[in-house]
Parts: structure tokens; C-alpha cells; sequence
């Protein structure tokens, strides 16, 4: 049930957010706004991934055989592509909830980014480590 005065017409949320986001009542703005400030963290996290993967790729020349440094790029250049998409599925399934008044869903993109930085960190270990 919306609180008065919390009652919109979906036509004047645009023609893209009665698509995206149909029916519910619109959540208070304050939740929304920190549901887009969580987004673009991770939209962050992702873009330090993908820098990160460029970089190594690009300027890691001694510190791994060609091979092994062009899978370990992909595989963190693969970490911020899988945090990026997971990043808007959240907002939309966490926007979803707010606006039917549904408990928050699990944030699945945390044990990604955490399973999948400890895989990376792991390699680069054993790699120097075997090397060394």
C-alpha cells in the first residue's frame, strides 16, 4: 500500500522506467538515490578490475611468462565484467524489492568479488612463488 502522496502516474516516470521497473509504489527517494550510490561502487570495483587486468597485461612483461600473464589479464578483466553485470542486476532486483515492499535480496555479487579476488591473488602467489 503507498503512503499519500507517494502515488505516481507511471507515464510521468518516463516511458524506460514503467519497462524496466513496472507496478509497486515508488519508494521513498532517499532509498533509491543510496541504491544508485551502491551502484556505482560497483561499477567502480569493476572498472578497477578491468584497469587492473589492462595493466598487467600491458606493463607486466618480467613478472610472467606471455602466457600466463595474458590469462591471469583475462581472468581479472573477466572478475570486473562479471561485477559490472552483477552490478545492475542488484540495483534492478534491490529497486524491485523497495518498490513491492519485499525484504532486500542476498547480494550475490559480494562472494564474486570476493571468491574471485582470492582466485586471482592465489595465482599470482603461486606464480611468484614458483618463479621465485
Amino acid at each position: 500500500m503507498a503512503e499519500p502522496g507517494n502515488e505516481q502516474d507511471p507515464a510521468q516516470r518516463g516511458w524506460l522506467a514503467g519497462k524496466v521497473l513496472p507496478g509497486g509504489d515508488e519508494p521513498d527517494p532517499r532509498f533509491t538515490l543510496a541504491n544508485e550510490r551502491t551502484f556505482l561502487a560497483w561499477i567502480r570495483t569493476s572498472l578497477a578490475f578491468l584497469a587492473g587486468g589492462i595493466a598487467l597485461e600491458a606493463f607486466a612483461f618480467d613478472a610472467f611468462p606471455p602466457d600466463l600473464r595474458q590469462a591471469i589479464s583475462i581472468m581479472v578483466i573477466c572478475i570486473g565484467l562479471l561485477i559490472s553485470a552483477g552490478a545492475v542486476f542488484r540495483w534492478l532486483r534491490v529497486e524491485t524489492s523497495m518498490r513491492h515492499h519485499r525484504p532486500l535480496p542476498f547480494p550475490a555479487i559480494v562472494p564474486v568479488l570476493g571468491l574471485g579476488g582470492a582466485l586471482a591473488a592465489a595465482v599470482i602467489v603461486v606464480v611468484l612463488a614458483v618463479s621465485g
